[in-house]
Order: structure tokens, then sequence, then C-alpha cells
């Protein structure tokens, strides 16, 4: 496996759709190489089976176009910061080697978000630490290896936004890849299934109300915020500025 350049990480399968599926998808059509590390099978979900939420997943990851998709199969509901399962990420890490990763956000409505971000964040860290060893699926010792960018998406809870990531031109394939996810989302037929906080098609509307907000501060369309982790955003020159004309 080549290098990626980028590596999202997420709590539950359906994470990254919803909150960076339009910049994961602009990434692939930049010619970037991109990734996901899923932490658990959503298996404490109240609809949908882990078979389904993975069958999903699969079909979620090919209207993006990742390259590779990874679940590390933790306990849903019971994410914890612990030594055992930062091991994890950090065999995915070293084995992807991305130069920039996607966690989630830093506190948020669910507990496994918060409690994922955490680990992933001492995971990205310990990674670069050369006495912590791993192997690969080989039982070759790892190199280390540590992402040179870190930043948050935005998962429920909205915070001040560093970042704000035009998705007007993918906008449509992320509502697709989250359609797949067709237990847990916009469900309107009648189901011996609850409905939940997320299935009901308001949600679905907040969705595009939320990329609608954040596209109209940035004078676009559509729009996903992020925030940079740890420190100033490093700037080696001012292209960024001279690719974007914002309508504001």
């Amino acid at each position: 496996m080549e290098n990626l350049d980028v590596l999202a990480l997420a709590a539950h399968p359906d994470d990254t759709e919803l909150c960076c599926g339009g910049t994961l998808a602009k990434l692939v059509k930049q010619g970037k190489t991109v990734g996901v590390l899923d932490f658990t099978k959503g298996e404490m979900g109240s609809r949908g089976t882990p078979e389904e939420r993975m069958k999903e997943s699969d079909r979620a990851s090919e209207i993006i176009g990742l390259q590779v998709r990874e679940n590390l199969g933790l306990p849903d509901t019971r994410l914890e910061n612990i030594r055992s399962y930062q091991l994890k990420i950090i065999q995915a890490i070293r084995k992807y080697r991305p130069n920039v990763c996607l966690v989630g956000a830093p506190d948020d409505r669910h507990p496994d978000h918060g409690n994922g971000t955490r680990l992933a964040l001492d995971a990205i860290f310990y990674s670069g630490l050369t006495k912590i060893e791993t192997q690969n699926g080989d039982g070759e010792e790892q190199e280390r290896w540590r992402p040179s960018h870190v930043l948050h998406y935005m998962q429920d809870r909205p915070f001040e936004a560093d970042i704000v990531v035009d998705i007007s031109d993918t906008f449509d394939i992320k509502k697709e890849a989250i359609l797949a996810f067709e237990t847990q989302f916009n469900v309107s037929e009648p189901s011996d299934e609850p409905e939940t906080y997320i299935s009901s098609t308001s949600f679905f509307k907040n969705i595009e109300a939320r990329a609608r907000h954040y596209g109209h501060l940035i004078g676009a369309t559509y729009g996903e915020p992020f925030k940079y982790y740890n420190g100033p955003i490093p700037l080696n020159s001012f292209n960024a500025f001279f690719e974007t004309k914002p309508m504001r």
C-alpha cells in the first residue's frame, strides 16, 4: 500500500460521510490518495446490524472514491483511551503514513465522538515515538510516523472553524454517500426499528442547512468546517489565497 495523502479517523462508520464526506470526495477528485479508519462497527446503534453497516460503509467508500477503508472492530459505546486501542491506531498510521489526519470533534453529543477523538490524537502523537513498537501484518517492525497536520471535522455540536472547504462541486457526492447508510438516515418508510435522532428526514435537511451556512461564510454554495489542531496554521506561501475568489 502506498502512503496516503489523507487519513480520516472516526468512531463509527458514517461519521466521515456526515462530517467531511464532501472534502474527502474533493480531495479524491484532485488526485489525492484518501482513506478512512473506522474504530467501531456501530454495533450498538438502534438501527441496522453490524453486517448491514459494513455493506453500507463499503458502498459509501465506492461513492467517495476512497483508496482504503479499514475497521478496527473496537467496541461501540466503550471507546477508551487505553494503550491496547492506541496500538491498533498506531499500526494503521504507520502502515498508511498519511501527511494529513482528520479526526472528530474535541467534544460532542455522542460520548464516543469525544472519546474517539482523544484516543485518535494520543495515538497520532505516540505513532511518532520510536520506543513504542508495533509490527505490520507480516510481523515486521514498523517505522515511526507522525502526520504533519491534524484537523478536527465538525460533528453534531458546532465549534469556531479555522478552515472551511468549498464542497459545492462534491456536495451531491456527500449526500449520496450518506444515503448509502440507508438503515441510518433519511428514513421515510415505516419500519420495525425505532426512529432515532439521525434517522428522520429533518436531520438530513439539517445536514444541507449546515453545509449551506458554512458555504455562505466563504462565498460558496456549500462548505465543510474544520478546526486546526495544535497551534497556528503553518503556511509556506500565500498560494491558497490566490486559488479562491469568494463572493462575500
